[in-house]
């Protein structure tokens, strides 16, 4: 099992099986991490090949200059994946990338470091930003919403079943002075939950969907997948390893194409709608086996979808 902060790459074979990698060709990290997945991706590369690695953590970006940076193949940017496509182009990777990973979520480091605030358990500033150089940290964003929007964010991008509840607790307890700490707001919840889950903290929904909420999670994914069809070539793959089912929703849909019938009245005959979608499915979803699941817990729910681009 892994060390705490040590960060193990989900699914490390079969992601990079999956981009089927050719010595010469191009590819994107959109997720470098801590650089398991590239660190394949350069050993399946020759000295022709490139690989584009993203990431908008810095201690990330200090560990990929660290670990690659004296690769002549290797480049890391600090962007958000969803702006990928700009970055990609001026590096001469427009419409000849060869394949793009997507491990999403959260890096071990990011999680076990108190002071990046993402933990229940671990005391630290209440922050939960990915790049903490842009954007507004958890503590100054809660004073401005109120208990109907919060319920709304926990109920949809936490699935929080007691979302009204907690909502109303946490913003009375904001109106009676700040929560700056992780732990102070992950006790206010448990108090304000009447059960949860066995052998599962009762903040953990709730710590999703505000981590989710404040880096815009949802939003950037969609933006990157769009990206990700003009850059690829014919031939070239998509590989997203997701962790909860609003992630994995918007991987089927948008592998699975634009809705035929979208905007058309219930009952109304479609004619001459049949354009083609640029991406094919290759097999089913891949999820971890049982040993790597004991070996690194934190894959437990990762899904993994691939698909093609056609001509």
């Amino acid at each position: 099992m892994s060390d705490a902060g040590e960060h193990i790459s989900v699914l490390p074979v079969e992601a990079v099986d999956a981009l089927n990698i050719m010595h010469n060709g191009f590819y994107i990290d959109a997720t470098f991490g801590r650089g398991g997945h590239s660190g394949r991706i350069l050993e399946c590369l020759g000295s022709e090949g490139r690989l584009l690695a993203f990431d908008c953590d810095d201690q990330a970006i200090a560990h990929a200059k660290q670990l690659y940076g004296n690769d002549p193949r290797f480049t890391i940017v600090k962007s958000n994946y969803s702006e990928m496509s700009a970055a990609a182009s001026m590096h001469g990777a427009n419409q000849s990338v060869d394949g793009v990973l997507f491990d999403l979520g959260v890096s071990s480091p990011q999680l076990d470091q108190a002071e990046r605030g993402f933990s229940f358990d671990k005391s630290g500033p209440l922050d939960m930003r990915m790049d903490q150089s842009a954007g507004q940290p958890v503590s100054e964003w809660l004073p401005t919403v109120s208990a109907e929007e919060l319920a709304e964010i926990f109920r949809e991008y936490g699935d929080e079943r007691y979302a009204r509840r907690i909502a109303k607790r946490v913003v009375e307890a904001v109106q009676e002075k700040p929560i700056t700490d992780t732990v102070e707001l992950a006790e206010i919840i448990k108090a304000a939950h009447p059960r949860w889950e066995k052998h599962k903290h009762p903040a953990t929904r709730c710590f999703q969907a505000l981590r989710i909420f404040i880096n815009r999670e949802l939003d950037h994914l969609k933006a990157a997948l769009e990206s990700c069809v003009d850059l690829l070539r014919p031939g070239g793959r998509i590989v997203v390893i997701s962790f909860h089912s609003l992630e994995d929703r918007i991987v089927k849909r948008f592998f699975r194409g634009p809705d035929k019938n979208a905007g058309v009245p219930r009952g109304l005959p479609v004619v001459g709608i049949d354009t083609p979608w640029v991406l094919k499915k290759i097999g089913g979803a891949i999820r971890p086996s049982k040993e790597e699941v004991a070996e690194n817990p934190r894959a437990r729910s990762s899904i993994m979808r691939v698909a093609e681009r056609v001509a």
